[in-house]
Parts: structure tokens; sequence; C-alpha cells
């Protein structure tokens, strides 16, 4: 079996991930792509497109969440995703039992004796009027209609339980560019105008359709990839049966530690010794997160970056640097040394980073010393 290296993994990641170079993609098209974008941090998906896209606009991905083209919900990781709204209505169901899992195992006790049913009945009432509540002011309406059913949970329990009993979206303005506004969430049925059946869906024979899609989907932009790769994308623990089930479409390969691989037979995995551009990675981006084992793009040493919210450099296809703004300049921390045509090319990218974070306004960019 064929053994990739990490400098192998590297390049197939950064060409899955519209990395390598900037795609001709619609910002639709490059959402579903990349099965969304994580977006705890509203504004971090229009750096994530940019940094993907040739002809990327910030109005470009407001104007698809003013018009319910995409979502804003938690899904992958029980985190916040914006994802497509076609994506979230299929895909939630197949995530339904890990949201509920995780929030209700955060709040055992609280949570202890409350009645779900009964719960998610009221949070539903609450939600038809269509105008959007916070999650603490939808648990504490849940709570004024049925105090029984709530028994000791507090507002911070509650509101975490209905939204795993409940598919929610976050409404606009938050997630619009330069917008900042705090969460308001409808009914992910009444934002994409049909009912989401929380049934997970199974074919005549009993197999997971949802979750056999989920692989391939995950393949595509991600790949090559190990299951426990993809588990720690998602975080569905259920996905052998999938697996199992596309084996057969699939290629297998080796990394270095032995793990098994899998792969689209034709998606790309380009020559290890190809270029690889600088790249401004937003923080908490997929293209380091969506892995178990992130050495293909990120040492241990630097793995602390990527859970601690930090904005990423890739030079050479690897996070070898921080970035944040400071008034109108562009802040560039490195995390090793540089040579003298890194640090040139770093700031090169950094003063196009800063021409599209202040629409044409500052080019300006710092380059500092290396932390270490």
């Amino acid at each position: 079996m064929t053994v990739l290296t990490a400098r192998d993994l590297n390049r197939a990641t950064l060409a899955r991930q519209m990395l390598l170079e900037r795609a001709d993609a619609t910002a639709l098209e490059a959402v579903a792509h990349l099965c969304g974008l994580q977006a705890q941090e509203p504004q971090e998906p229009f750096v994530g497109l940019w940094s993907r896209l040739r002809a990327f606009t910030p109005g470009e991905l407001s104007g698809l969440l003013s018009d319910r083209k995409v979502a804003r919900t938690h899904l992958m990781r029980r985190t916040v995703h914006l994802v497509t709204t076609d994506d979230a209505v299929a895909w939630r169901p197949r995530h339904q039992a890990m949201l509920l899992q995780r929030g209700a195992t955060a709040y055992r006790r609280e949570l202890e004796g409350a009645d779900p049913e009964e719960i998610a009945a009221a949070g539903r009432q609450v939600l038809a009027d269509g105008q959007g509540r916070s999650s603490a002011d939808l648990a504490r309406a849940v709570a004024e209609r049925c105090p029984e059913a709530v028994g000791q949970a507090g507002t911070r329990a509650l509101g975490e339980l209905l939204m795993g009993l409940i598919p929610i979206v976050q409404l606009p303005p938050r997630g619009l560019w330069r917008e900042r506004a705090g969460v308001r969430n409808i009914p992910l049925a009444a934002w994409a105008g049909q009912e989401v059946d929380l049934a997970v869906p199974q074919d005549a024979d009993g197999s997971d359709p949802v979750g056999r899609e989920l692989v391939r989907r995950y393949l595509a932009a991600f790949g090559p990839a190990a299951t426990a790769d993809l588990r720690a994308w998602c975080g569905l623990a259920g996905l052998p049966a999938a697996v199992k089930a596309v084996r057969g479409e699939l290629v297998s390969f080796r990394d270095e530690q032995g793990r098994e691989l899998l792969d689209l037979p034709d998606a790309p995995r380009p020559d290890p010794d190809v270029p690889a551009p600088v790249r401004f990675l937003p923080a908490f981006d997929n293209a380091v997160l969506g892995y178990q084992d992130r050495s293909r793009i990120i040492d241990d040493a630097h793995r602390w970056v990527s859970v601690a919210g930090e904005r990423v450099v890739l030079v050479d296809g690897r996070v070898s640097a921080t970035w944040t703004v400071e008034e109108d300049t562009v802040v560039v921390t490195p995390l090793r040394a540089l040579s003298r045509a890194e640090r040139e090319s770093v700031g090169a990218e950094g003063e196009e980073a800063a021409s599209f974070l202040s629409e044409g306004g500052s080019r300006r960019v710092r380059v500092e010393s290396p932390t270490v």
C-alpha cells in the first residue's frame, strides 16, 4: 500500500481546501465544497472565503445569508458552522443524537427530571412568531410556560438543551459583513421553508444514505484521511457502517505512522514539491481543525493555536505564524524563524489581507520577530 508523507498530505489538503491556488468558484459553491466553515466568530468566514476564492467580495456572502441560501447553525462538533441551507436540512438529522448527547452530558445534574418532549413543544411555540430569540430569552420563556417540565434546570442548561432539541438558525444581521449583532434564533424549518424531519433517513435495506454522503463529501474536501479524522471533523461516532458501505468506491493509502487513509480515486493529490503560496486563515479554520491528526498542516508544538482562536498564516503550506489586526495594520507574529523570501511573501499577502479587511483603505502590515 502506498505510503503518503506528511508533505504529500499537506499538498493534497491545500488542493482540496482551495488553498494551493484560489478557485474560480462562487461563495455558495465554496461553502458547499468545504462542507461549511466554522463560524462561531461571525466575521471569520469572510476571511476564509477571501483566502480561497479569486473574485470573492463580502457582499456575496452577506447576500447568501440575507437570501437564506446559507445558514449559521450548530452542526459538526456541536459548533456553529456556516453551511448551505440544503446541507443544514439534510445533515441535521444525522447530527441530532450527538447534539443532544453533548448538551445533556454537560448539564446532566441540572437536567435530571426535565421532560424533553414538553420542553421542545414549548420551545417551538415560543419561536413560532418568527421574531427570533436569544438562547437565554428562549429558555426563560419556556420555563414560564412549563415550569414543571423544566424541573431544576437553570437558564444556561435549558438553553443548551433547547439548542439540541430544536434545529435552529441564527438570524442576520449576525454574520453579515461588518455587522455586530447578538444571537437571535429561529427554527431551521422556518429558515428553509420546509419541515425538518429529525428521524435519521434510512434506505430500504436499513443503510445510512446521509452517512455515506458525509464520508464522500468529507474526503472530497479533506482527504486522504483516516476514519479517526472523519470522526474528529464531524463529531459523529456512528459512521463505520457508512465507511464500510462506500469502501468499494475508495482507494487506500498509509501515512507514515501506519494509519490507513481513505480517499476518492479521482481527487487531486498534487506533487509534494509543488509550491504553496502564503495564505492567511481565519480563527478555527477547518483546514486545521478538520483532522484528528493535524500533523499534515501544523507542528505539535504549535497545535495550541488551532484551538485558542488564533488566526494563522500558512507558509509553505504549514501553520507558521499568527496574525491579528491593530487599528489599520495587519500584525504577523511568526512561530518560527522565516527566511527573507518568506518574510517578503508574508508581507505581500498581509498587504492584500489588510486591503480586503479595510475595503481598500489600508495596506499596512507589520511582521514581528519570531516568538521562539
